[in-house]
This record gives structure tokens, C-alpha cells and sequence, in this order.
């Protein structure tokens, strides 16, 4: 029998990535070079995905009668402080930021993994699943986007 609560907590952590994702393609975008347009328009997509995905997470808590989350992970508040301090050092290449995009999307293919280890019903496994392919087609992209600038 799936548990309500567990179920909204995997709901909210998802949310909650999906808005640490959302914050790292901002920096990225404010990171990245004006020539590296390219960049900042597949950047936006990914925030734009990231949007849609938490809207219908956030969906889902709500039917279950909870408050979806609004904030990001502690992890992501670490992690974007070390690309902070990283930028600094490392400067704004196309493969440093793709770098370190690619570690926030190894970060949400983590959280899907997990999330999907949990008892869930069976719509919002269906939802994760589908979510989950559309974050590793993302996390692909950026993938081979670094490797080229390697």
C-alpha cells in the first residue's frame, strides 16, 4: 500500500531539484560569454523544461491535499557556491560551464533514480518515468555538448 506522505515527499524533492536546476541554468546563463548565444537559448529550454516539470509535480502535491515546495536543496545551495567559487578561479569557457551544468543534471538523474526506488501508484511513477527521460535526453545534450568543447 503506497503511503500519501512518502509520496508527497519524493513529490517536493523532485520540485526542489527541478528549482536547483532552474537556479543553475540562471548562472549559467549570466556566466556565459555574449558571443555564446547558442549556450544561453539551450540553457533557457532547460529552464524552461524545468518549469513544466515542477508544475506538474506541484499538480500532483496538490491533489494529495499538501503544499508544494517552493525552494532549492541544501546540496544545491553548496553546489552553487562552489560554481561560484569555481568561476572565479576557472573562468566562463564553454567547458567549464557545460561542466558544470552537467554535474546538475547528474544531480536531478540521481533524484529521479532514487524518487523511482520508492512505492509509489502507479500514475505518478508514470509521470516520474516520463519526466526522468526527458531530464537524461537534457543531461545527454550537455553531456556532448562538453565533450566537444573538451
Amino acid at each position: 500500500m503506497q503511503n500519501t506522505t512518502e509520496t508527497i515527499e519524493v513529490l517536493n524533492d523532485l520540485i526542489q531539484i527541478n528549482n536547483d536546476r532552474i537556479v543553475g541554468y540562471e548562472r549559467a546563463i549570466k556566466e556565459t560569454k555574449q558571443e555564446d548565444d547558442d549556450l544561453k537559448v539551450l540553457f533557457a529550454t532547460m529552464i524552461a523544461e524545468s518549469h513544466r516539470i515542477k508544475i506538474a509535480l506541484a499538480t500532483e502535491v496538490q491533489a494529495l491535499g499538501a503544499d508544494a515546495e517552493k525552494g532549492t536543496t541544501a546540496s544545491g545551495k553548496i553546489y552553487r557556491a562552489w560554481m561560484d567559487v569555481k568561476a572565479l578561479f576557472g573562468g566562463h569557457d564553454r567547458h567549464t560551464i557545460l561542466s558544470n551544468c552537467e554535474r546538475g543534471e547528474d544531480a536531478a538523474k540521481n533524484a529521479y533514480r532514487s524518487a523511482l526506488e520508492h512505492e509509489l501508484p502507479a500514475y505518478i511513477r508514470d509521470l516520474l518515468i516520463q519526466q526522468q527521460e526527458s531530464l537524461l535526453a537534457s543531461h545527454e545534450e550537455i553531456k556532448s555538448l562538453r565533450d566537444q568543447y573538451a
